[in-house]
């Protein structure tokens, strides 16, 4: 269907036209990741007295949630956008789900890292933490956070955020120490400041549009006055660089993310920052355009500095999963660096779309990238504190000789995180980089390289204090650890080989990149120039 502007008014329709047709089976797939999840998550709290069974279930559950963001992703290559309106309403009065290449490749990454997490559960799971409910909130969680990949509506998006919340709130909290409720608590307030700005500019955007649909408001926001535009997208920038813990809002996330047990700190680590990033990516691109190429400036900055103080935070942490969390500050630095590359003023036309599709086509890569192999990095962290004992890396010495696996799935993390070839981490950066030169962007190029440099130190300097020296540190570093325990055979059926399974996943990926390089570029030019996704969304809509 063709409409004027990629947009389509349906407020000139007669109410009897409202009411939408039949919808296509195939269409039902980018419903399935939320509906899933969500009924897993009301199932398993029915299931919270058969400790047996929730694990098992949970894991079906996600596995068939995998599935069906693999589907939808092969769907979406072959076919382009998928949308669904609910509720036999037509857009923009019904609520759409919507699904276009980066939609799919994150809701992939998100289900993926789940059901590695939820394996790994398994060994430090307590008996009361059944009762508590630490597998319908994990769902849950899954829930949100596919619902915001995937939903077409921006008020929904912020629905998706408020789901995601409670059942991080519940998760982070689970146990109850001093350390969890402090950290539960900066995580709390800072998230609801974001969300407080989140809907500032949801009501800006509904006053001054009439709509909240993502697909009607692309032709809409076009329309919009310069000043009123420039408002609503620095409002929407500021919510997400919250929730993405960009600098410099990004105290909370090292605070928080270490104090839950390791299955949560990977599931939070690896997941819910890539929300506000694919958020801002979605909102200032897709919609705000004109908005987002005044704020390039700040995006600059917000990322330059994100990138850079990422890892030197890592280089000043003695908790080993506190220098995790920097690192996760580090890569929402370089994909919002995907998200200030765009043309010089005096590129325009194609050119202008190329130079931005490849930025924006790397930072969609490096948040798939960086969803798995974070996720992968805290386990092995978990791994490393089951071993040692303790969670401080001045005491953690030895472990090369304990376990040589671990030390070389962390050195392969290193690379992958670093962004070393091979590795999966290496193709992301070396498109943005490229898009950097296209660009001239000459600050961003540099600090993406130094982010590399920065963050292989940084990581380097764990690998050492961890497995190269023989004991611990101070007087005893050349005796033996007398701490180190070898892993049990549970821990290392449930803990040691999901690890190494999601591994291989990065590895494969990072050997065989050209699926990445092709969706990447899909993803970038889906977001530039969106006319696919809305005419899938109106596809419905008669003309």
């Amino acid at each position: 269907m063709e409409t004027e502007g990629s947009s389509y008014d349906a407020l000139d329709l007669p109410v009897a036209m409202i009411e939408a047709g039949s919808v296509a089976a195939g269409e039902w797939i980018v419903v399935w990741p939320v509906a899933l999840a969500l009924l897993g998550a009301g199932l398993l709290v029915m299931l919270r007295g058969h400790k047996a069974l929730q694990a098992w279930f949970a894991a079906a559950i996600v596995l068939a949630i995998t599935v069906s963001n693999l589907t939808l992703l092969v769907t979406v290559f072959e076919n382009g956008p998928v949308a669904l309106t609910m509720g036999g309403w037509l857009p923009p009065f019904g609520i759409t789900f919507a699904a276009d290449m980066t939609s799919a490749l994150f809701a992939l990454a998100a289900s993926i890292a789940t059901l590695v997490v939820l394996v790994y559960a398994q060994v430090e799971i307590e008996d009361r933490e059944y009762g508590y409910g630490f597998f319908p909130l994990l769902l849950l969680l899954l829930c949100g956070v596919s619902g915001s990949f995937l939903t077409g509506d921006i008020f929904n998006l912020y629905v998706w955020f408020e789901v995601m919340l409670i059942a991080s709130f519940g998760l982070l909290s689970m146990g109850g120490t001093r350390i969890q409720l402090d950290g539960t608590l900066k995580y709390g307030f800072l998230n609801l400041l974001a969300t407080t700005f989140f809907l500032i500019a949801i009501a800006y955007t509904y006053g001054l549009t009439g709509t909240l649909n993502m697909a009607d408001l692309v032709a809409k926001a076009d329309d919009l006055p310069l000043g009123p535009m420039l408002t609503v997208a620095a409002l929407f920038l500021f919510a997400f660089a919250i929730k993405a813990a960009a600098f410099p809002a990004n105290a909370w996330l090292p605070a928080a993310y270490h104090t839950p047990k390791v299955a949560v700190s990977a599931v939070f680590g690896g997941l819910l920052t890539k929300v506000g990033a694919y958020a801002a990516i979605r909102i200032l691109v897709m919609i705000f355009p004109e908005g987002r190429d005044m704020l390039v400036p700040a995006i600059t900055a917000l990322a330059v500095t994100t990138m850079v103080l990422g890892p030197l935070g890592a280089m000043a942490q003695t908790n080993l999963r506190r220098a995790v969390g920097f690192m996760v500050i580090g890569g929402i630095g370089v994909i919002l660096g995907g998200l200030a590359i765009v043309a010089p003023a005096d590129v325009q036309g194609m050119a202008a779309t190329a130079v931005a599709r490849q930025g924006l086509g790397g930072a969609v890569l490096y948040g798939f990238h960086s969803m798995l192999t974070l996720t992968a990095f805290y386990l092995v962290a978990g791994l490393i504190e089951r071993m040692s004992g303790t969670d401080d890396i001045r005491f953690m010495g030895g472990l090369y000789l304990a376990s040589v696996p671990l030390s070389i799935m962390f050195v392969v993390l290193v690379f992958a995180i670093a962004g070393m070839p091979p590795f999966l981490g290496f193709w992301p950066k070396l498109i943005l980089v490229e898009g950097t030169i296209r660009a001239g962007n000459w600050v961003l190029m540099v600090a993406l390289l130094v982010n590399s440099l920065l963050t292989l130190v940084a990581a380097s300097r764990l690998w050492a204090h961890i497995f190269w020296r023989n004991g611990e540190e101070g007087a005893r570093s050349e005796q033996r650890n007398t701490r180190l325990r070898v892993l049990e055979p549970r821990e290392v059926r449930f803990g040691l080989m999901p690890v190494i399974a999601l591994m291989a996943l990065i590895v494969v990926f990072g050997l065989f990149p050209n699926w990445l390089f092709e969706a990447g570029g899909v993803a970038g030019l889906d977001l530039v120039m969106p006319d696919r996704y809305v005419d899938a969304v109106f596809a419905e809509v008669p003309n």
